[in-house]
């Protein structure tokens, strides 16, 4: 580029060296182009030429149909049939050309962009052969993703190519290079630098700055090299409990922002929803191995005593001023036991919280049972992200019922549909042919869609959308079918509070009660309408 540059200058600065009169060389002049042969809108040249093409097809093919027929070869041709064949070929070349195959074309330009940058053409006759230099190494290229490609340096610094250079081959971990260096931004290009070299291949598409990498260090996301965005949207206002609440949405999905919106809308017509909070317990459940299964229940009934339930209490509340033990439920399968604590945790989701407060319970029981053995602190009786039947019944996290009564006017002019096929559909759709699959928690639509978009929206842990996505919703006719009472129970939803921007705008229990009747207005307003012939809906990604 810089060799180009250098020629075109030269050139200007000795005009001698081109007559004034002299037009331009072949290689500088405007470039033909297909279409440039008739001065007509490319819409009426495209027209002559596909009908050139068919009217000569056909003529050919009604000719040799003939010859074929009569015997005569094909081969004898006439006058006529030239021009037919001369008509298809030009026909075919213009039509392969303006539909982009035009290799010819692009053999030339390159050929034609070879000659400006060794700067032929000039009038002058080519200089003779220079001998090369030797050659160097060339400069490693830099990553195409670090921050904007057209303003990444040409060549990285010779600190950072010998730190590449040495992650690469190993002497240099990846995971200490933000302490080592103390720039997390520094440290993430250069370990996306070094991951393209590994690789061979670009991280496209996935922008560098812009983001604090020192806020997640130590906190989330180990050996970053990059980050997502997401567009998030708002919904609302949300009339729950008498107060408004604006939901924060970050999705991918089209229609999925604007129909809770149109719910919200509903909800707040019709005077608002209410809702009621049923439990509130984070659980864990250790797994330990005891010597025979007799022994094993020795120990479970040790802890579904409730004599001895205030020691266990005072034990495991040792660990926080905000856990609260609730309650121990054991199960057994041969000589391990599974027991799960539930506790209150405050505000926080209380992952770590419950954990501390199970191990100094189980630091208590070894005293009395040596010969009990720890498997792990979690045994998946928890459980955590996986869909399974105890959290469906017994709950975990915040146990939730949110309910609305939908008004018949609104019903009909805001979700554009009718009570009575809302109902049914629920009811074939959500209950029976959710039990037909066999789905655990599953009695509705999409759920999981909209706990998805709130948790990424407020910084909650995506994978815990498994079991808050629990839910079922209840559709029933009122007030003799006019109006709509609609109601879901969600009884596990994992959330902990974020001081981030959404979790501001919602408020935590706010936002708890929000996630849970998202489902009420997203089930309404992704109904399609109803058909007016048949009363019929005709899709319903109803939750």
């Amino acid at each position: 580029m810089e060799v180009r540059r250098k020629v075109g200058a030269g050139s200007a600065a000795t005009p001698a060296a081109r007559h004034p009169q002299q037009p331009p060389p072949p290689h500088r002049a405007a470039r033909v182009q297909a279409g440039d042969a008739l001065p007509l809108p490319i819409r009426h040249t495209n027209l002559i030429f596909s009908a050139l093409f068919a009217a000569s097809l056909a003529y050919l093919m009604r000719r040799w149909r003939e010859k074929i027929r009569n015997s005569t070869p094909l081969h004898a041709v006439g006058l006529a049939e030239m021009l037919a064949i001369f008509g298809l070929i030009a026909s075919l070349i213009y039509l392969l050309s303006f539909f982009g195959i035009a290799f010819v074309q692009s053999i030339v330009s390159s050929s034609d962009e070879d000659e400006d940058f060794l700067g032929v053409g000039s009038g002058a006759p080519a200089p003779p052969p220079v001998a090369a230099p030797a050659r160097q190494a060339p400069a490693p290229a830099p990553c195409a993703l670090l921050g904007n490609p057209a303003a990444a340096p040409e060549k990285m610094p010779e600190e950072d190519e010998e730190i590449v250079a040495s992650v690469v081959a190993g002497k240099i971990p990846s995971y200490v290079l933000e302490t080592r260096l103390g720039d997390c931004r520094r440290a993430a290009g250069i370990r996306r630098e070094a991951v393209r070299r590994i690789t061979g291949r670009e991280i496209e598409g996935l922008p560098l700055d812009g983001f604090d990498y020192a806020s997640i260090l130590g906190q989330c996301c180990e050996l970053p090299v990059g980050y997502v965005q997401l567009p998030v949207g708002i919904a609302g206002p949300l009339l729950l409990d008498g107060q408004r609440f604006y939901v924060p949405m970050a999705t991918t999905e089209g229609c999925l922002v604007a129909s809770t919106n149109r719910g919200c809308k509903a909800i707040a017509e019709s005077g608002g929803a209410n809702s009621v909070v049923l439990r509130d317990g984070m659980t864990r459940a250790p797994v330990a191995r005891l010597p025979t299964a007799r022994r094993a229940a020795e120990v479970r009934a040790f802890l579904e005593d409730p004599a001895n339930f205030e020691t266990l209490s005072m034990v495991f509340n040792r660990s926080s001023r905000f856990a609260r033990l609730k309650s121990v439920q054991c199960a057994m399968a041969g000589r391990n036991l599974y027991m799960r604590f539930t506790c209150s945790t405050g505000d926080a989701m209380g992952m770590n919280m419950i954990s501390k407060g199970v191990q100094n319970v189980l630091d208590f029981l070894q005293d009395d049972f040596p010969d009990m053995d720890v498997i792990s602190i979690s045994g998946n009786f928890c459980s955590d992200k996986k869909p399974a039947a105890v959290n469906w019944i017994e709950g975990r996290g915040k146990s939730v019922v949110c309910e609305a009564v939908i008004k018949e006017e609104v019903v009909k002019k805001v979700l554009k549909t009718n009570v009575q096929s809302l109902v049914e559909l629920n009811t074939i759709k959500n209950l029976a042919g959710s039990a037909i699959a066999g789905a655990l928690g599953g009695f509705n639509a999409h759920a999981s869609n909209i706990v998805t978009a709130i948790f990424i929206a407020t910084g909650q842990d995506p994978a815990q959308n498994v079991e808050s996505s629990h839910c079922i919703t209840m559709l029933e006719p009122i007030n003799d079918g006019r109006d709509l009472h609609i109601s879901v129970t969600m009884p596990s939803i994992e959330v902990r509070n974020n001081a981030i921007f959404c979790m501001k705008v919602l408020a935590y229990l706010g936002f708890v009660l929000a996630i849970c009747f998202a489902y009420i207005m997203i089930g309404p307003t992704s109904i399609l309408f109803c058909n007016k012939c048949s009363a019929r809906i005709l899709w319903s990604p109803m939750v």
